[in-house]
């Protein structure tokens, strides 16, 4: 959403230095993403824990990793066997050239993988108090790979926006996190460019934003499917016991109708692994900002416009609860999908919320 208005000289002064100063300490102008303003993120890992909760004894596989994984994968060495060692672990090479039974050692499993999944769609390309959505979703992203990271875990996942996205592998140490970080800076930094220029068209070019509905219905039809896309990929990169995160701003699931499939991969996901979705959203999506005066403004998301009044009490009052209603329905689709949902503004530094906020991952 943009507003089509001249700038006034209501805005305060004390407000703008407050919001430069925090992106001072970010590295970040608030619009653009650099390397610099994700590698700080490593410092600030300790903000969040993504240990196992439970330790589990059993041998049933459930939907969440415990601290203690049991046998691994990788071989570690050949020793004597000794009284308890599982038979299916001797080594009968070893044993038949040396006349001792010797059994294999196997390198204890610690880390998992871990997934981020970092929506970068034009409708993250928007922010109205300290940071555009994608640059916020793309912090959250850093915070959760430098965490995972200092861990042993394994990152990766996917970086997506409309009709593009970036698949990657889990790698671990810290090759894997930079592997992400570049993704990141680069998807997201291609993608603003093109949603600048786009959504500057369509303020100026008033036949772009009155085209007629069956062509908005087609465009808006057609990033859905693209998000459903990017859901199946996530499906098919999350292996069981994997820490999945999807970041998105959850735009594209506001018509129940059309987002059926994508809630249906989310639920598979769900099924094997911990499904955590983390919504960023900008304060001006929750409420309109306050104003002595009226004043007409016009918003669009560079296919749709609306008239507002700011300083109207009325209308405030129905967009704020407009605002809260499509959020609790999100809320509930994502949870019937079997997810945890955790909820993030852009317009306040993460390290804010989740010391003082009571945002939690």
């Amino acid at each position: 959403m943009w507003f089509n208005r001249q700038k006034t000289s209501s805005s305060k002064s004390l407000n703008n230095e407050v919001a430069q100063s925090l992106l001072t300490g970010l590295y970040s102008n608030g619009i653009d993403l650099s390397m610099q303003e994700l590698l700080q993120y490593q410092s600030k890992s300790r903000l969040i824990d993504l240990a196992g909760k439970k330790n589990i004894r059993g041998k049933q596989s459930g939907n969440y990793l415990s601290r203690s994984k049991g046998r691994g994968m990788e071989f570690d060495e050949v020793r004597h066997y000794q009284t308890g060692d599982d038979v299916r672990a001797i080594d009968w090479r070893v044993t038949a050239r040396t006349g001792k039974t010797h059994t294999k050692l196997f390198r204890e499993e610690i880390e998992r993988p871990v997934l981020i999944a970092t929506d970068l769609s034009q409708n993250m390309h928007f922010g109205s108090k300290l940071l555009f959505k994608s640059v916020q979703a793309s912090h959250l992203a850093a915070l959760i790979a430098w965490h995972a990271k200092s861990r042993g875990d394994r990152i990766g996942g996917l970086v997506f926006c409309d009709e593009q996205h970036i698949e990657l592998k889990p790698r671990s140490r810290k090759a894997g996190v930079l592997h992400y970080l570049h993704a990141l800076t680069t998807l997201n930094n291609q993608k603003k460019q093109n949603s600048v220029e786009a959504n500057n068209a369509a303020l100026n070019d008033e036949q772009a934003l009155n085209d007629d509905l069956t062509s908005e219905q087609k465009s808006h039809s057609f990033g859905l499917s693209h998000f459903e896309q990017h859901c199946a990929r996530l499906r098919h990169l999350a292996k069981p016991g994997t820490l999945v995160y999807l970041i998105s701003d959850g735009h594209a699931l506001r018509d129940q109708k059309n987002c059926v499939h994508a809630l249906r991969h989310l639920s598979q996901i769900s099924k094997h692994c911990e499904l955590v979705i983390c919504l960023v959203s900008d304060p001006l999506e929750q409420k309109l900002p306050d104003s002595t005066l009226k004043l007409a403004v016009t918003i669009t998301d560079g296919q749709r416009r609306q008239q507002l009044t700011l300083g109207d009490k009325n209308t405030a009052v129905k967009y704020q609860q407009q605002a809260f209603e499509q959020g609790e329905k999100m809320q509930l689709l994502l949870q019937s999908a079997g997810a945890r949902v955790i909820h993030f503004s852009a317009g306040d530094t993460l390290e804010q919320q989740l010391k003082y906020s009571g945002a939690s991952l």
